[in-house]
């Protein structure tokens, strides 16, 4: 079974920086795309940043400066660095993964609360 561990949340002033992990255990084939989510609260999941299978990354435009995504695939790891932090940056922010005959894992959300 796959699964995806989160880290890195917590609380941070705004304009402070937190970088966030995922970390992917078992077997995992043709993972064809790796990104971050977030869900404030009576807001709508979105994507956030995302890395495709070959190569490409993506960013809300919210974030666009701001937040950088990567991955190092020898850790199994996916990070998403994130500066310049403001207050409506504060949600839930989910790890996923597709692989490459479509199946969805996610983790369980790890909190990010930016406030003075």
């Amino acid at each position: 079974q796959v699964q995806l561990v989160e880290s890195g949340g917590g609380l941070v002033q705004p304009g402070g920086s937190l970088r966030l992990s995922c970390e992917a255990s078992g077997i995992i084939f043709s993972i064809n795309f790796m990104g971050w989510y977030r869900q404030a609260p009576g807001k709508e999941r979105e994507l956030v940043a995302a890395i495709f299978s070959r190569g490409i990354t993506s960013y809300v435009d919210s974030v666009k400066g701001r937040f950088t995504v990567s991955r190092d695939n020898t850790k199994n790891t996916m990070y998403l660095q994130m500066n310049s932090l403001k207050p409506e940056d504060t949600a839930i922010y989910y790890c996923n993964i597709v692989d490459g005959v479509g199946h969805t894992y996610w983790g369980q959300g790890t909190q990010v609360t930016v406030s003075s």
